[in-house]
């Protein structure tokens, strides 16, 4: 099956373990400095004199080891006392302003890194499969349910029209797809699928498989209007070998330029959310190529009858489409759909 990875960068924290170090309490400053020595040797001295003093009969020894026990003790003392208040002020007048500082860089990278995740980097990662995924398919789904203009990039349409049927909400619809009265459109991907194939598939049987299902993603398109407001049909000679689907809120890219994927029916594909670098270009790729002059365009609206289909479909094919001839692809294209939405585990 199908993988997802999530692909995000790794968030800096913005207090580091060497800033924890840095952030200690005046008593903290006092006994892991060298001060720490100082006052220790002073209270053992003041206690030493004490004691010996308190053992000693009453004379000028016993006097003067109390004065200097009481000297150094009160020296012990206040040297605490001095060595707090100093300690405090320094912890508030260097230690503080950097570690904030420290703090509002880190923070300020820490939001570039997210930035730059948004801008460049996929949300999601589908790798290559045989078999549809259902989370691959879940994911895009839960995208086109709150979408509003819907484009599709791609060989025949057929998965985007399925996916219309499924949904009960309407949107515009623009799709760019292979020309089928131009040879070198349908070339690529039948290279491509050559690769996937058994050793005994022919290029000549791919290419008449590729051409009935451009028929068939045509008239799934003609079933799906009801979904969609408009939907805008251009044909080009020289389709990007890549497929692409763009949402309100996301854009998806499958790589079947991708030489890993080649020996799989459904290549590697990367989701990319709205505002991203290639969301942007790809959307603004997409409406160039919508618009072109070079292209030919077509609509199908909810009037669109049946016959005004079979007249258009001979516009775009070149190839006339009789009522018996549109009952079959008709339905080809409900089998593809069924089969579709139980491999992918959509809902019908």
């Amino acid at each position: 099956m199908r993988s997802s990875v999530r692909v995000r960068i790794k968030e800096v924290n913005p207090v580091p373990a060497e800033a924890d170090r840095l952030r200690r309490t005046p008593l903290q400053e006092i006994f892991w400095t060298r001060t720490s020595l100082l006052l220790t040797v002073l209270i053992v001295v003041a206690g030493l004199s004490l004691w010996i003093s308190s053992t000693m009969d009453p004379g000028a020894g016993k006097t003067l080891l109390t004065s200097l026990g009481t000297g150094t003790l009160i020296s012990a003392v206040v040297g605490f006392g001095q060595t707090l208040i100093t300690a405090t002020a320094s912890q508030r007048a260097m230690v503080t302003p950097v570690i904030e500082e420290s703090r509002r860089a880190l923070e300020a990278l820490s939001a570039e890194y997210r930035s730059l995740n948004k801008e460049f980097f996929p949300t999601h990662v589908f790798e290559a499969t045989t078999d549809p995924d259902p989370l691959f398919n879940r994911v895009m789904t839960e995208d086109l349910d709150v979408t509003r203009h819907y484009f599709f990039r791609g060989f025949s349409a057929r998965h985007a029209a399925a996916r219309l049927l499924l949904s009960r909400t309407e949107r515009e619809l623009r799709v760019v797809i292979a020309d089928p009265r131009d040879e070198g459109a349908i070339s690529g991907r039948a290279r491509y699928l050559l690769r996937s194939e058994e050793a005994g598939m022919d290029y000549e049987t791919i290419q008449a498989r590729l051409d009935d299902e451009i028929s068939i993603g045509l008239v799934g398109l003609f079933l799906a209007r009801g979904r969609c407001s408009l939907v805008d049909i251009t044909v080009v000679a020289d389709p990007p070998l890549d497929r692409l689907e763009v949402f309100d809120e996301s854009v998806w890219v499958t790589l079947y330029s991708d030489i890993r994927g080649a020996t799989t029916l459904y290549p590697r594909t990367l989701r990319f959310s709205e505002g991203s670098f290639l969301y942007n270009k790809e959307r603004s790729e997409f409406l160039r190529i919508s618009q072109s002059r070079s292209g030919r365009h077509f609509r199908i609206s909810t009037t669109t009858t049946r016959t005004d289909f079979l007249a258009l479909y001979e516009k775009i094919t070149g190839s006339p489409l009789s009522e018996e001839n549109f009952l079959e692809l008709e339905g080809k294209f409900h089998a593809f759909r069924k089969e579709f939405t139980k491999l992918a585990e959509l809902n019908p």
